[in-house]
């Protein structure tokens, strides 16, 4: 998950101040973890709010923050709609001990809002299985890849697909102008084979005349139509081939990605199912993995 399974520090105060530089993803995880059985087994959809709340809200570090600025702080609680004011939250953690409340960590908010022992929070157990949550948070981090890789084969079928729309119009326009040309020229021929047939000597040989010529030419226009139309039948079915090769590689994108993801669902089951779990770090894993359902 990111961070030591014990805090750093010689006293409880030193420890909340290491617990303070985690993560508000990975302070909500030691939180949970702290108090799964009491009750904050009730309380973790609303705590994974509040850490996507303060992931938005910090403009700086966004993900990777740890604590909120007063500004931010009060921000925050005016999105969870909370009428407490950071003032009234400062003087409540000072009241239990806690001195350090100028910035605003999420574990702060959460121990002020719960009204835990911070002393018990500190020393709590972690769960001892913390390799196997290890590597369900690495499960994790294959499926999200896997399901990033989704999005971006699916961008570049799209945008393949477009191509070969766009080709195949222009191989209907190509068409479409080498059929006028081909028109043209035929009902020119036919027009002069009529007159060839048609009327006084002088004109029946002046029209066969123009009818040699004509059928002995290669005329500009058509000549360019049919080299346009040859151009875009290559164009148009390059295009069509590497679209289908793109969403064959999107499903195939897709399939893994799903695979990957009843792996990880099972293996996380699994772990869940034994005894001595780290109940909010594996629930938070589960939650995490039902964003890429």
């Amino acid at each position: 998950l990111g961070y030591n399974m014990s805090l750093l520090g010689s006293t409880d105060e030193q420890k909340l101040d290491d617990l303070s530089t985690y993560t508000y993803k990975n302070q909500a995880i030691w939180f949970l973890n702290s108090f799964w059985n009491s009750f904050a087994e009730k309380e973790a959809e609303t705590i994974w709010d509040f850490v996507h709340h303060c992931n938005d809200l910090d403009l700086q570090d966004h993900e990777a923050g740890s604590h909120l600025d007063e500004m931010m702080a009060h921000r925050f609680l005016e999105l969870i709609h909370s009428t407490l004011t950071v003032r009234e939250m400062r003087e409540g953690l000072r009241a239990v001990g806690i001195t350090k409340v100028k910035a605003v960590p999420l574990v702060n908010f959460l121990i002020f809002k719960y009204k835990v022992d911070w002393h018990k929070l500190v020393n709590a157990s972690q769960g001892d299985n913390q390799e196997e949550v290890a590597e369900a948070q690495r499960k994790l981090a294959e499926v999200q890849a896997a399901f990033e890789e989704v999005q971006k084969t699916a961008k570049a079928a799209k945008a393949r697909e477009a191509e070969a729309k766009k080709a195949k119009a222009e191989l209907d326009a190509a068409l479409a102008a080498l059929k006028a040309e081909e028109d043209a020229y035929n009902n020119k021929t036919k027009e002069l084979e009529r007159k060839s047939e048609e009327g006084g000597v002088v004109s029946r040989n002046k029209a066969k005349a123009e009818l040699a010529q004509h059928l002995a030419s290669d005329p500009l226009p058509l000549r360019r139509a049919k080299i346009t139309c040859e151009a875009a039948v290559k164009k148009a079915d390059r295009a069509a081939s590497e679209a289908e090769a793109a969403r064959t590689a999107a499903e195939a994108a897709l399939a893994a990605a799903e695979t990957s993801l009843a792996e990880a669902e099972a293996y996380l089951q699994e772990v869940k199912n034994k005894p001595g779990s780290a109940a909010g770090a594996l629930w938070w894993i589960d939650r995490e993995l039902h964003e890429q359902r």
